[in-house]
């Protein structure tokens, strides 16, 4: 579903991606761990075309999409959940989740996408008409994958979804996340510095370290890998 290719990417003349090659199946989970700065988030914006790339290729379903407008690749159904939840805080939920169909003009499918995420994620409907900047951090991050969702992704990228949040709604989130893949047909690539987390809730992983693909295999096997524990689990699991 979706290819990198020996993709280079630089923000002025230091490199953020040297040579990442990564794929994702339909239907899977696929995560991107690694400390700060490894490249995860600009792997994100390479695909989204927030990010030029100085060489390499992006395929989506067979499409090459790198040099491609943002706006099109949403259209593709290529949707991202920025990391810092970015909401609109004056806005109220409903408008918040609204301005995710942006791209529609379907007005049943909207309802009926609509109906779905409060479904899935109830705080929202309670919160309906407040204003989303009064929000927790955990109901703000519902809100942004709700509002991705009202999309209709194919594709839903996922940058830090757990960040900021209190542990007990980030297995909230987690399980959202399963959900959504299972239920939805959604794939999802999860950018995450819980890696413990992420190892769990993905069906495959890539570790990254200075911009480069360190090691990379099944989740559960990379749970159980001597190198990810002492690089990015804290020496256990």
């Amino acid at each position: 579903m979706l290819r990198f290719s020996n993709v280079e990417l630089y923000y002025d003349h230091v490199y953020a991606l040297k040579g990442v090659s990564l794929d994702l199946m339909q239907g899977e989970t696929v995560a991107l761990i690694g400390a700060n700065g490894a490249g995860k988030s600009s792997i994100l914006r390479a695909i989204t075309g927030l990010r030029p790339i100085r060489s390499g290729e992006i395929r989506f379903e067979g499409r090459r999409i790198d040099g491609t407008a943002p706006a099109a690749i949403v259209r593709m159904g290529i949707v991202m959940v920025p990391e810092g939840r970015r909401v609109f805080p004056y806005m109220s939920v409903k408008d918040n989740l609204l301005m995710g169909a942006f791209t529609r003009s379907d007005r049943a499918g909207i309802a009926a996408s609509l109906e779905a995420v409060l479904e899935r994620f109830p705080r929202l409907e309670e919160r309906w008409s407040q204003a989303a900047g009064t929000l927790s951090g955990g109901e703000q991050q519902m809100l942004v994958i709700g509002r991705a969702l009202m999309a209709r992704p194919r594709l839903l990228l996922l940058d830090e979804p757990s960040l900021g949040i209190a542990p007990t709604l980030v297995q909230e989130i987690a399980r959202s996340i399963v959900a959504i893949n299972r239920d939805e047909n959604v794939s999802v690539l999860l950018v995450e510095q819980n890696s413990r987390m992420a190892l769990r809730i993905s069906n495959r992983a890539y570790a990254l370290t200075t911009g480069a693909v360190a090691v990379s295999g099944v989740s559960a096997e990379l749970l159980e890998d001597d190198r990810i524990k002492a690089a990015y689990l804290g020496g256990n699991v």
